[in-house]
């Protein structure tokens, strides 16, 4: 809540804000559902299916960290590490990769039926 909270406050009231998310209970409770129904329009909800974690750009992404810096390496601090992580990220930044991903725009939210 404090995450959307803080999204809608901080982008101009027209724009729609569109969240890719898991299927977890916690994007449909009570309260959020709530906090959406109050600002109809705003919030774009894409949920992935269940057990497709794959297709979520950001387990995707910690999963690309994890093979290609983490896995079999030995770092002397931690600041090794994180310089690595940055490095990667940086790399990764010089020639992005916007997702085209469409699945479920057409479905509905949990909350959008309550």
């Amino acid at each position: 809540m404090a995450f959307l909270r803080r999204l809608d406050a901080s982008y101009p009231a027209e724009w729609r804000i569109r969240l890719l998310l898991d299927n977890h209970s916690a994007h449909r409770s009570r309260e959020t559902c709530r906090f959406l129904g109050s600002r109809p329009g705003r919030f774009e909800l894409v949920i992935t299916p269940k057990h497709a974690s794959w297709l979520n750009d950001v387990e995707t992404f910690f999963s690309k960290v994890a093979r290609s810096v983490l896995r079999h390496i030995r770092v002397v601090s931690r600041q090794e590490l994180c310089e690595r992580i940055t490095a990667f990220i940086h790399a990764c930044n010089d020639t992005p990769v916007v997702p085209k991903w469409s699945y479920g725009l057409d479905t509905p939210h949990a909350c959008a039926a309550s």
